[in-house]
């Protein structure tokens, strides 16, 4: 039966052009299982149409190339051809669908995936262990769902226009900014979800190793991947970067990442400050979370403590942020333009928290400017 499933998914693309309101997805996996897997959990959402599916690269690229595909879900092994040979040619093939990664969680596959990240990919998704596990795979139904939408904004969800109203009257409201603090920063802490890996490593590269005071990331990533992450940002800018331990004595000239599956915040006692790791519930569905770390910074460092807004899906970060500028330190969102989702740095901006909403190249430029004590 899912042979046979897979094989009417096929005939889709090589004929009939589906509904062109769906969110439309093509799957490319070698297990015939998985294919229909995702198949299922994916058209349970009536928004959703798997139009196309691929058991190798190969053949993915040959099919998107003449297929109407918003997202393509990636498996990275693969026989023929995987999935990062694959990636760059199924993209030139087809500039503009989005490619979510699908893997599970090995230290192998998470190094794949960042480097996927890196060559285009526009997020990835782990995939359960066990697809006899129901609550496996309905996490996996809901990660895949959000960044499908989040990711492909097909045309039947844009906002409409007011009648008689022109596109150029449809501006996008002002976004009100705020000054910075006027102390130079002691810290500077990032929160990033969908398209943040790539984000971090364009500003890292600019930054380097001119940021001597600590930083801290909190990234949406399960473990593992937040190991890879840091070994990679690390590499970028020559700075020691690792995920955050518990109770870590927090240091000069060092970078902390969240660790998969945990909050990490941070605390101070007569020695200075030190890093915490708990594993309290979820917030914005997320652990770790930007807001809790946020938080945790502004009650350390007050008005002498930066905060950055990267690419994300959701609204992580704005109450954080908010809590931020009231304790008198800054924050700045990277702008819709460049943003893979302008979820997260949109929630800030529009909460009027910001000083600054920036292309991503202008980001590292404005915190170097911003620790120098330039506010102009």
């Amino acid at each position: 039966m899912s042979a046979y499933r897979d094989n009417r998914a096929v005939s889709v693309d090589a004929g009939q052009e589906p509904d062109r309101d769906f969110y439309k997805v093509m799957v490319v996996d070698d297990s015939t299982i998985i294919r229909a897997l995702i198949r299922r959990l994916l058209e349970a959402d009536p928004e959703i149409k798997v139009v196309a599916t691929a058991a190798n690269g190969e053949l993915a690229i040959t099919k998107v190339a003449r297929a109407d595909v918003d997202i393509v879900i990636l498996d990275i092994e693969m026989p023929v051809m995987d999935g990062l040979t694959a990636l760059p040619v199924i993209l030139k093939a087809n500039p503009k669908v989005k490619v979510l990664m699908a893997s599970t969680l090995t230290r192998r596959n998470a190094t794949i995936s960042i480097k996927a990240l890196t060559a285009g990919a526009s997020d990835y998704v782990p995939k359960p262990e066990s697809t006899r596990e129901a609550h496996a795979c309905e996490e996996f139904r809901r990660e895949l769902i959000s960044k499908i939408k989040a990711l492909s904004r097909p045309r039947k969800f844009k906002p409409k226009l007011v009648s008689g109203a022109s596109p150029a009257v449809q501006l996008a409201p002002k976004i009100a900014l705020r000054k910075p603090s006027p102390f130079k920063p002691e810290a500077l802490a990032i929160g990033s979800s969908t398209g943040g890996p790539q984000a971090l490593f364009k500003v890292f590269e600019t930054l380097k190793d001119t940021v001597k005071i600590p930083i801290f990331i909190t990234q949406h990533m399960p473990p593992t991947f937040t190991t890879i992450l840091a070994e990679h940002i690390e590499r970028v800018c020559g700075v020691e970067c690792a995920e955050g331990r518990h109770k870590e004595r927090v240091a000069l000239n060092r970078i902390y990442v969240a660790p998969g599956e945990y909050h990490m915040v941070i605390d101070c006692d007569d020695d200075g400050s030190f890093i915490r790791i708990n594993r309290d519930p979820p917030e914005n569905f997320c652990r770790p979370a930007v807001d809790p770390m946020f938080r945790s910074l502004a009650k350390i460092y007050g008005t002498k403590i930066l905060s950055v807004v990267l690419t994300g899906m959701g609204q992580d970060g704005a109450d954080g942020g908010k809590v931020i500028v009231d304790a008198g330190g800054t924050c700045i969102a990277q702008d819709e333009a460049s943003s893979i989702v302008w979820g997260m740095p949109g929630a800030a901006a529009n909460a009027g928290i910001c000083s600054a909403v920036l292309p991503l190249d202008d980001i590292a430029p404005k915190i170097i400017q911003l620790l120098k004590g330039v506010k102009a």
